[in-house]
Formats: C-alpha cells, sequence, structure tokens
C-alpha cells in the first residue's frame, strides 16, 4: 500500500525477519545460560514494562474508536479507501499495534530471565512470533478498513492483561487477582468475535481482499483451539488420584464409605490450588 511506504520496518519485512529470528534465538540461549544461574527478580522493570504496555494498548484502544468514528466506518465491513484521511489515522495506529508486538517480545524474555519455564508454552511463543510477522504483512497490504476490529478489541484485552501483569508483581495486591480465568475467558471471546467480524465481510463484501480474510479467520481458528485446550489444561482439572487417595479419614460413614468418599467421588474436594 502505497500510503505506508517509508514507515519505520515496513519497507523490507528483513528486520521483521531477523527480529523474529534473534526472539526465538534469545529464548534458546537464555534457557541455557540461566540453567545453573538463580532467576533474577526484576520486580521493578515488571512494573514499569506492564504499565508501559498497558497505557501503549489505552491509546491504541481509544485512538481506533476515535479514527473509525471519525471515518464512518461500518461494523459489517469496511473497504481500504473509502474514508481518506480517517484511513491514515488507522494505519498509524495499526503501526504501532504492528510495533508493540516486537515490544511483547520482552514477555517471553523476562519469563526467561526469572526461570517460569512453565510459561513459555509453544502457545505463548507461537503467538508471539506469528503476530509481529502478520501484522508486516497487515500493514503492508491492507493497513486499515477492516483490519481495524481485532487491534481495537485486542488493545482492551490488553488493557486488562497487563495490568493484571504488573499487579501480580506486588505481593499486597496477588489477593485481589482472582480474576484470571474470566481474563482467559474474555480472549477467547475476542477470538470469537473477530472471526465472526472478518467472516461477515465475506458474505457481504465490500471490496476488502477476500484472500485475507479467509487467512486472518483460519489463523484466529487456530489460536481459538490452542487456548480451549490450555483453559481446559488450567481450570478444567479433575481431581489427581493422589489427591482422592489422600482424603482424610472420617468417623462419618453413609451406605458402608465415609462421607469424603463422595465428595472425592463427585470431584468436589476443595484442594489448595498450586501458586
Amino acid at each position: 500500500d502505497a500510503r505506508v511506504r517509508g514507515w519505520l520496518l515496513l519497507d523490507s519485512y528483513l528486520p521483521t525477519f531477523f527480529l523474529t529470528g534473534g526472539y526465538l534465538l534469545c529464548i534458546w540461549l537464555g534457557n541455557k545460560f540461566m540453567k545453573d544461574r538463580p532467576p533474577f527478580s526484576l520486580r521493578a522493570h515488571l512494573i514499569v514494562y506492564n504499565l508501559g504496555i498497558t497505557l501503549l494498548s489505552l491509546y491504541m484502544l481509544i485512538e481506533l474508536i476515535l479514527a473509525t468514528w471519525e471515518g464512518g466506518y461500518n461494523l459489517q465491513c469496511q473497504n481500504l479507501h473509502s474514508a481518506g484521511e480517517a484511513d491514515i489515522r488507522v494505519a498509524k495506529v495499526l503501526w504501532w499495534y504492528y510495533f508493540s508486538k516486537v515490544i511483547e517480545f520482552m514477555d517471553t524474555i523476562f519469563f526467561v530471565l526469572r526461570k517460569k519455564s512453565s510459561q513459555i508454552t509453544f502457545l505463548h511463543v507461537y503467538h508471539h512470533a506469528t503476530m509481529f510477522n502478520i501484522w508486516w504483512c497487515v500493514l503492508n497490504w491492507i493497513p486499515c478498513g477492516q483490519s481495524f476490529f481485532g487491534p481495537t478489541l485486542n488493545s482492551f484485552i490488553h488493557v486488562l492483561m497487563y495490568s493484571y501483569y504488573g499487579l501480580s508483581v506486588i505481593p499486597s495486591m496477588r489477593k485481589y487477582l482472582w480474576w484470571k480465568k474470566y481474563l482467559t475467558q474474555a480472549q477467547l471471546i475476542q477470538f470469537l468475535l473477530t472471526i465472526v467480524h472478518t467472516l461477515s465481510a465475506a458474505v457481504k463484501p465490500c471490496g476488502f481482499p477476500f484472500g485475507c480474510l479467509m487467512f486472518q479467520s483460519s489463523y484466529m481458528a487456530t489460536l481459538v483451539i490452542l487456548f480451549i485446550n490450555f483453559y481446559i489444561k488450567t481450570y478444567q482439572k479433575a481431581p489427581s488420584r493422589t489427591a482422592v487417595k489422600e482424603t482424610p479419614v472420617t468417623t462419618e460413614i453413609k451406605n458402608g464409605f465415609h462421607k469424603d468418599y463422595f465428595a472425592a467421588a463427585n470431584g468436589f474436594l476443595n484442594n489448595k490450588k498450586a501458586q
């Protein structure tokens, strides 16, 4: 798209490619480097980092709402050229959205330095690496129009998500952070809404490239599958056999079984969650 020529990192794919390669290399080398070393705390760094991403996400959310309102964007389907200056305004915000994806590589680097290896899942790395590359393509070919919807939702989710991450670094705030499960649910709803919005432009076209719509829907479908898998593993775990075996013996017996047997059998053991 001629409107984005000369913008930072967009004229050539090589910077995006090498930054992504550097990200993956840092994960591999970083884990080797930290293997026999104690984890870093990085509390102050994490507070500043998460606050910064929260504020950037809030800016993008507000600016996307204002720009699309100014341009009279059609929620069902919006083409790439009919809104004039508002399209340029949207494209400028989406460039920041693309650039934020390289900043967010630091999420993983902090996990490496803090030795939070369990957090560096396939979903985590796949999502971070692919989003940066996909948005290089979006900015070069479809930098406005129908492309606005996903980043608007995602910016809202990131305001919540990075606020949560920032607060979780402060020990005194952790007791108030009961809403992680609902944050994951909100992320899943975000992906589903984006798929519906994307396909709405395929059902009733307005000139937005059909191939891009199909690719975005397919990519979002992979995130839905991976996030559902993560959600089930994290929040829907059945009581383990060990937990059932360790049920305390009580004197109250019904029909030849201790009452705690029935609680275990029905999945209602109130085990303390691992932190």
